[in-house]
């Protein structure tokens, strides 16, 4: 999965650095030659899914295509809201200019992170399709109008790093004692002392 260059965890599959192509699946899960891009993996949700998309993106400076392919996931249209964030941005809540999904807030990525995402990359529609040829159609062309890399990437830190978010605290919640960093990684929640 993760060996340096990129730095946010999640579910993809690393290819060859040097690549300016990569893509993300949606909800489908497809083998792409690791030859032809530099990552590739799906993208579930509008939020945590698309800052570590972003945060991946910018950190190898040879990336300048995203290609966005596959199936919507239901109810959170994270690939809508990923293509309105580099079309659009955000607002003063965070919110991604546009999204149509429940909860398309950017609240972990600062505002030059963003600015760089919008400038590193051309974003490929290709929402909906599931044809592994028409995919790999893109990644050719993408890979003959490459203008090459950027003089360096950009790694990213999350905004608050260091806060978890209690998701619940009660004697009568189903998950009472459970906490929730900003990866989105569950823990159980200290004993109150």
């Amino acid at each position: 999965m993760c060996h340096g260059l990129y730095p946010w965890g999640g579910r993809f599959t690393e290819g060859d650095r040097m690549s300016c192509v990569a893509v993300v699946t949606l909800s489908e899960e497809f083998s792409l030659p690791l030859d032809k891009v530099a990552l590739y993996g799906s993208m579930k949700t509008e939020n945590l899914g698309v800052e570590k998309v972003v945060a991946n993106v910018i950190s190898n400076r040879n990336i300048r295509f995203l290609i966005v392919c596959g199936t919507e996931v239901r109810g959170h249209r994270s690939g809508e809201a990923l293509i309105c964030l580099h079309r659009n941005g955000v607002d003063s809540n965070h919110r991604v200019i546009g999204a149509k999904s429940a909860i398309p807030f950017i609240e972990n990525l600062p505002a030059d992170g963003l600015k760089r995402f919008r400038e590193q990359v051309e974003v490929v529609d290709l929402i909906g399709v599931s044809e592994l040829k028409a995919i790999l159609d893109a990644v050719e062309d993408c890979t003959g109008r490459s203008p090459g890399p950027l003089d360096e990437a950009m790694m990213l830190e999350p905004v608050s790093s260091d806060r978890v978010l209690e998701v619940f605290h009660s004697e009568y919640a189903l998950h009472s004692k459970v906490d929730v960093d900003l990866y989105g990684v569950v823990s159980p929640a200290p004993e109150a002392g």
